[in-house]
């Protein structure tokens, strides 16, 4: 009776790694964050000479400010 009882118990165990839902989860977080990755790449490239021009804009205006 031991051995059947140890025989299910692993045959349940194993089950159970094949039905666990947490691996798709962490593949659907990672699927998420690829594609926030992907569109701020994007916008950042699509927006990077405005940036640089005012990023430069400010830059300039702050180097003429004079400290007390």
């Amino acid at each position: 009776m031991g051995r059947r009882h140890q025989w299910h118990r692993g045959r349940a165990g194993t089950k159970a790694l094949f039905t666990n839902d947490e691996g798709q989860a962490l593949i659907e977080y990672a699927l998420v964050l690829a594609l926030i990755a992907i569109v701020s790449i994007a916008a950042l490239e699509a927006l990077g000479a405005d940036i640089s021009h005012l990023l430069h804009r400010v830059s300039s205006q702050m180097a003429s400010v004079s400290n007390p």
